[in-house]
């Protein structure tokens, strides 16, 4: 079928023609902000899920969402940052949102006092690289420039929500990649949101990130638990990926057959980002109308072969040898959470030896624990692509051993 016509979307953070399974998420935002609209409180939320489950794409939506019932939006995918670059980036989107509550013609007493703050919030680098205070125009507020990240962050979100609620408005942060956030940083956005809801300011946050976020929510403040709800996000039943696929196709006038839907749903894992990774593969190859089984079964090595050399291999060449190897070992162990001792064993090392190791996968986002003492992918089918690309097990420990060996 013609290329140009094929509905289908693999990139990262698109929105697929079809967005299913995430309605129950959807719901839930649409009550938060109805109930902060009436002055009520409710849990934040942080979405979790592996990559590939369509986190970017929900937040996405939850935009469009937050923007239809004229909420100010500040939107961020977090890297990892300095605190000081940190401060910049947010004040940036602060300051959009701040705008976006009302015109700077318009503003009333709450509205310049935050924006006061937030001149104040940002922080410059002298010539030596030392952190200085900004401290806004003579005669203004001297709060928020007090260098110390949790109380002038907690300063300036309750201003930003003093004038929404001046402004009849609201302000919704949504932020990607929470897991990036310093514990500095996630523990000073989590008293400031906790300081906004006990002045009962119509500010809330949706975070989204690896699974590991609720426990690291946890650590940074013990009462994060009560200030969200921890959805998790992953793949679809297989009557969710079948429209999915189905949806689509219908639209430019196709249709899969029912043998065709049960072979994709078996090479994907209904993962959403598979089902378009291997609904792109196949348009171009099916003669069409009807999209066959065998369509698929043809197109199943391209389809692996788009996800080696992208989805896969961009996360396995920020690895070194050593943490290649330690990936290698859990894949061949399974898919499931693999225990710290069994790794290390398939390595030749003792948990002792591996675990800075697994520390440094933890950190690049390519594993995260379930568990004490356990550790498991955070892309899914990646035991599958590590035996694809490193077909033998042969640690760098085992081989220093086996060249020493007398022959």
């Amino acid at each position: 079928m013609d290329p140009l016509t094929n509905p289908y979307t693999p990139n990262a953070g698109a929105r697929p023609p079809a967005l299913v399974g995430r309605d129950q998420q959807i719901a839930d935002f649409e009550l938060l902000l109805a109930r902060l609209r009436r002055g009520h409180t409710e849990k934040s939320m942080i979405i979790t899920g592996l990559r590939g489950v369509g986190k970017t794409v929900l937040l996405g939506r939850l935009r469009q969402l937050a923007e239809d019932e004229q909420w100010a939006v500040v939107e961020w995918e977090i890297s990892k940052h300095d605190d000081t670059a940190f401060r910049r980036t947010l004040a940036a989107q602060f300051r959009t949102a701040l705008l976006t509550l009302s015109p700077r013609d318009r503003w009333r007493e709450h509205a310049t006092r935050a924006a006061n703050v937030l001149r104040s919030f940002t922080l410059s680098v002298d010539p030596e690289g030392n952190l200085t205070a900004g401290l806004g125009r003579p005669g203004e507020d001297p709060i928020a420039n007090s260098g110390d990240l949790l109380s002038d962050l907690t300063q300036l979100i309750v201003a930003v929500g003093e004038a929404a609620l001046e402004a009849d408005r609201g302000v919704v942060m949504l932020l990607d990649e929470v897991q990036f956030l310093s514990p500095t940083q996630l523990e000073s956005l989590i008293s400031a949101l906790h300081r906004s809801i006990q002045r009962n300011l119509p500010v809330t946050l949706v975070g989204a990130g690896l699974p590991q976020i609720a426990q690291l929510a946890g650590e940074a403040k013990s009462y994060a638990e009560r200030l969200f709800t921890f959805p998790v996000i992953g793949n679809l039943t297989p009557s969710q990926a079948h429209t999915v696929l189905q949806q689509p196709a219908r639209s430019e006038g196709a249709e899969w057959e029912p043998e065709a839907l049960h072979l994709a749903t078996q090479l994907t894992g209904t993962y959403p980002f598979f089902l378009q990774e291997l609904g792109y593969a196949v348009w171009p190859a099916a003669s069409g109308p009807l999209i066959t089984a065998d369509d698929v079964r043809d197109t199943a090595g391209l389809y692996r072969e788009r996800l080696d050399t992208s989805f896969f291999r961009v996360r396995l060449d920020r690895t070194t040898e050593l943490e290649k190897a330690y990936l290698r070992a859990m894949a061949e162990l399974g898919p499931n959470p693999a225990s710290a001792a069994d790794v290390a064993r398939l390595l030749g090392r003792s948990s002792q030896q591996a675990a800075p190791t697994r520390a440094a996968l933890i950190d690049k986002g390519l594993l995260y624990s379930p568990g004490h003492g356990l550790a498991a992918f955070t892309v899914p089918h990646f035991d599958q692509f590590m035996r694809r690309a490193v077909p033998q097990l042969d640690p760098p420990e085992v081989r220093r051993r086996k060249r020493r060996k007398p022959s």
